[in-house]
């Protein structure tokens, strides 16, 4: 009874992660295409969030859609090269999460700062280099990976040491103590290092708002308004953004500490750990989608249209009686 209670609670998580997160994120990567193609450009951070919303689609698929298949009870489906290439792909583009929500804090952090000496270089370097800085970061986290190409095999019977861990359709086995440990320095070190830049970066934002709210106070409220609609709404959402991230990172992070103090980890632990730890991918693109300018705009327009073509064809068809 309690396995099926964990399953049911497992199901209704991923599935609804899944039909949350696949079209939020396929509706702005088709917009920023739409975009990139017709205008011939996006915008610096429409291009960090086009990377964002890539990688969600990544994680749901390699991770959110093995975790709900595993709750309806569907089991050993994959070999050793699907093992291999699913476990690569969500961890990469998880760490890609990450960097990249670091890099979308770091931005807009640069577009706020002063035009003044040293902020001028970063104003001047840092945006045209965005691609290539997001092509360093996928080079990064594929470094620290090695191991999934290594010591990932699909479940089957034979003996593994006791550094494995055991995923729903796949056994990572690290072989050595020094591997595990190797593996779990560098992606912790890569954690923390991107989350406390992030953070950094958006305590900054923040600081930097409150300073220019203060400059504001007495000017028009029609100023008031155009200055909040320009910096204002952009860097909220980027903070919120930032906001959940750090939440869902640190609530994964509990666990697993939970995790290193317990001999026999339950199973719904490890469900809901990789529950939180995929979460973002769903909850990241309604912030986009309710905060982007350019994709509420597209969205309205869209829905105008469909509202129009709707009142019309009754019309039309009366007219042809």
């Amino acid at each position: 009874m309690e396995l099926e209670l964990r399953l049911i609670f497992k199901a209704i998580g991923f599935f609804t992660l899944i039909a949350i997160g696949l079209p939020s994120n396929g509706i702005i990567l088709a917009i920023f295409i739409r975009i990139r193609i017709t205008e011939k450009k996006l915008l610096h951070s429409n291009t960090i969030l086009t990377m964002l919303v890539m990688v969600n689609l990544l994680v749901i698929f390699s991770k959110g859609f093995p975790q709900a298949i595993h709750s309806i009870g569907v089991r050993n489906i994959l070999n050793d090269i699907e093992c291999k290439i699913i476990s690569f792909t969500y961890r990469i583009c998880r760490g890609m999460t990450i960097c990249v929500t670091c890099l979308l804090s770091c931005n807009q952090w640069i577009i706020l700062a002063p035009s003044s000496s040293p902020w001028l270089y970063l104003k001047q370097k840092i945006p045209p280099n965005i691609p290539w800085i997001m092509a360093l970061l996928w080079c990064i986290n594929g470094a620290i990976y090695p191991s999934c190409f290594l010591h990932v095999r699909a479940i089957a019977n034979y003996t593994t040491s006791k550094y494995t861990l055991h995923l729903e359709f796949c056994n990572h086995d690290f072989m050595t103590f020094e591997s595990y440990v190797a593996n779990g320095i560098a992606i912790a070190l890569r954690d923390f290092i991107f989350v406390g830049t992030m953070t950094l970066a958006s305590c900054c934002i923040v600081f930097m708002l409150y300073q220019h709210g203060k400059q504001v106070q007495g000017m028009r409220s029609s100023d008031k308004k155009q200055g909040k609609s320009v910096e204002f709404k952009a860097s909220r959402a980027v903070v919120l953004l930032v906001v959940i991230y750090v939440a869902l990172f640190g609530i994964d992070s509990c666990i697993w500490m939970y995790t290193l103090m317990i001999s026999r980890v339950s199973p719904a632990i490890s469900d809901a750990r990789v529950f939180f730890g995929t979460l973002y991918a769903a909850l990241s693109p309604i912030v986009i989608i309710k905060t982007n300018k350019k994709i509420k705009t597209i969205l309205m327009c869209s829905a105008k249209k469909g509202l129009l073509q709707s009142t019309e064809e009754p019309t039309m068809t009366d007219t042809s009686k």
